[in-house]
């Protein structure tokens, strides 16, 4: 029982995949190979459940008492999901948490996708020991965001979604990973994009540290050397694992 107490399951639901893997709590790694399926088209709740159950399943787990944690995209209040970004509008004012754990026959701790990416830096990277603000955001089908203040997340900040004046569009659609890849632009376009928001942020915030995280920061030397700014900003330790592992994390509370 020791052992397994220092070892979960995080689930990370994202807008284009659902990702999965066992972590080691004491060291913040994986412990298993990163499990990942395609998000299904509409993400409707009951689908993204048979695809939870279907990582769960191949990492050898479903059945399995080893505490899970699972981070979605939306605002998260009392295990109700407020916001659908990237998901069905069915998610919005709807009973997540209970619902996966009917589903899934299991306690589960439920929780914002980028607030879960902000622990595992906290607790196992970028973020650890850190002073003042810290804000984490993740770059990928949308624009997340964690505040981390003191070492405490202050949850649900969404700073994905401010707007930009005039032009009719939310930070995530003109700046995100996706409108990168949509658009077909190159690291230097793309970076004068993250100037305006890095530097929105910076005006608004007055960060100590910036952590990108989300797929494309393993590709951080592209493109954060382009950023001219007075905060540090700096590529999330964890990459796209730390949603995974923040969620693991927090399932042990």
């Amino acid at each position: 029982m020791a052992a397994e107490a220092t070892r979960a399951v995080g689930v990370d639901i994202g807008g284009t995949g659902i990702k999965a893997g066992i972590v080691d709590l004491e060291q913040g790694v994986l412990a298993s190979d990163r499990v990942k399926v395609a998000t299904p088209p509409g993400a409707e709740p009951k689908d993204v459940l048979a695809a939870v159950t279907e990582v769960l399943t191949t990492l050898g787990v479903a059945d399995e008492p080893i505490p899970l944690g699972v981070a979605f995209p939306a605002i998260v209040k009392g295990g109700r999901t407020l916001s659908a970004a990237n998901v069905s509008d069915k998610w919005i004012g709807f009973g997540a948490e209970r619902f996966f754990e009917d589903g899934l026959g299991r306690d589960i701790h439920f929780a914002n996708d980028a607030d879960v990416a902000g622990v595992a830096e906290l607790r196992y990277g970028a973020a650890k020991g850190k002073s003042g603000l810290t804000i984490l955001t993740t770059l990928g089908t949308g624009i997340g965001s964690a505040l981390i203040y003191d070492g405490v997340v202050i949850p649900n900040s969404e700073l994905g979604h401010v707007q930009r004046a005039k032009h009719g569009k939310d930070a995530e659609a003109y700046a995100a990973y996706s409108a990168m890849e949509r658009e077909g632009l190159d690291w230097k376009h793309w970076a004068k994009r993250l100037q305006w928001y890095y530097g929105h942020i910076e005006f608004l915030f007055s960060p100590d540290l910036f952590i990108v995280g989300g797929g494309v920061s393993k590709h951080a030397d592209q493109f954060l050397p382009l950023l001219d700014l007075k905060t540090p900003i700096v590529p999330a330790v964890h990459r796209n694992n730390a949603g995974i592992i923040g969620a693991a994390a927090l399932a042990l509370g």
